[in-house]
């Protein structure tokens, strides 16, 4: 069997599977839960500074496919609404049951160094492996200079990464919004200020349905919406490309990276490490399936490693970023095309029957009908 056991920026976990920072990591009842389940590791739901936020109902939204598979999922939610001191003792006491697991805390504070530096000893005292510095959160959070608002000013993504890392001797993980032009010049701005590692991407920010009845955006808060956070299954091709920018820019080529965005199955996760990065967050599949999901994570990225003859995930993590090129230096007289043979008896499609009747014997004297469908 290959070995999946990560190592990223000092943060050692028996895999590459870690929960990002969402509800499903909001409590110690469902972190012992998670781990139990198998995941290498969690990033706790964002910390503040009390007094705690409050949070509306409802929060979700979804855009769906067919009518089925959520194919994104819009929240308005906030960071934790719990007290700063009760999110601390758990955090303390699910590290000390679970050694081995990767606990990352996500932080935000308001944009000035004296807040930094007085959460900062409190969660060192925790035991956590690493903080990340929660510069995504497109809603709520950013009209209070927040969030987003710092995400998208590389000069205060370099700032505070800085500030975080003269006063914690913990890793340091800068978590990107996916709401800027250009993906890079906050990652150059991480790094320049002393990260350790970037993730990406955060939510996108969003309006996923409209209310017709309610004439109102969804989710609806008594009568009115506003703009949230997208993720899911589509926002992967999203977060791949701004993945692989930031593998292959020459200012960060080669920078630990943590992949967020639609993962939702060990292909999915293989793709991202593929383009560069050494550990992937899950959120939304955990929310939709439950965090038994991990066992199939783990099986298949254990098969499909076997089967290509990587024993660790430093084998493959980053071979795909070579192959992501501009536009302009692909090979302009290669191309794919059908063969069409005119030679070849046409065949035309033969009417579709619904039913076909079988008779099968039961017993003397009676008999049972039985429909195949598909026959042609």
């Amino acid at each position: 069997m290959a070995d999946l056991s990560c190592n990223f920026v000092g943060i050692r976990s028996p895999n590459p599977f870690w929960l990002a920072s969402a509800p499903p990591t909001d409590k110690a009842y469902n972190v012992n839960r998670a781990f139990e389940a198998g995941w290498g590791g969690v990033v706790w739901k964002t910390l503040g500074i009390d007094p705690p936020v409050v949070n509306v109902s409802s929060r979700y939204g979804a855009v769906k496919l067919n009518g089925q598979r959520i194919a994104g999922l819009n929240n308005i939610e906030l960071i934790t609404d719990r007290p700063l001191a009760v999110n601390l003792k758990e955090i303390t006491e699910i590290k000390r049951l679970w050694p081995d697991r990767a606990m990352i805390v996500s932080l935000m504070v308001p944009c000035d160094e004296a807040s930094w530096k007085y959460i900062l000893p409190m969660v060192e005292d925790t035991g956590a492996d690493a903080v990340e510095l929660n510069f995504g959160c497109p809603h709520g959070m950013s009209e209070r200079g927040m969030g987003a608002a710092v995400g998208q000013v590389p000069d205060y993504v370099e700032m505070v990464a800085r500030w975080v890392k003269q006063h914690s001797k913990l890793p340091c993980i800068v978590k990107l919004t996916p709401n800027i032009t250009d993906i890079r010049t906050a990652a150059r701005a991480a790094f320049k200020g002393g990260a350790d590692a970037v993730s990406l991407i955060n939510t996108i920010n969003s309006i996923t349905t409209v209310d017709l009845d309610l004439m109102a955006p969804t989710p609806t808060v008594d009568g009115k919406g506003t703009h949230g956070g997208y993720c899911g299954p589509a926002v992967r091709p999203i977060a791949l490309n701004m993945v692989a920018e930031i593998a292959r820019d020459p200012q960060t080529h080669g920078k630990p990276i943590s992949g967020i965005g639609g993962i939702g199955t060990w292909r999915d996760a293989a793709e991202f490490m593929a383009l560069g990065c050494g550990s992937v967050q899950v959120c939304t599949a955990a929310m939709h399936y439950g965090f038994r999901i991990v066992d199939d994570m783990i099986d298949g990225l254990n098969n499909w490693m076997d089967s290509k003859g990587y024993a660790r995930l430093d084998d493959f993590v980053g071979k795909a970023v070579g192959n992501v090129t501009d536009w302009q230096f692909l090979t302009m007289n290669y191309a794919i095309k059908a063969r069409i043979d005119p030679d070849m008896r046409e065949v035309r499609p033969v009417p579709h029957r619904l039913a076909k009747t079988l008779r099968t014997r039961q017993s003397p004297g009676k008999r049972r009908v039985r429909f195949r469908r598909g026959d042609r």
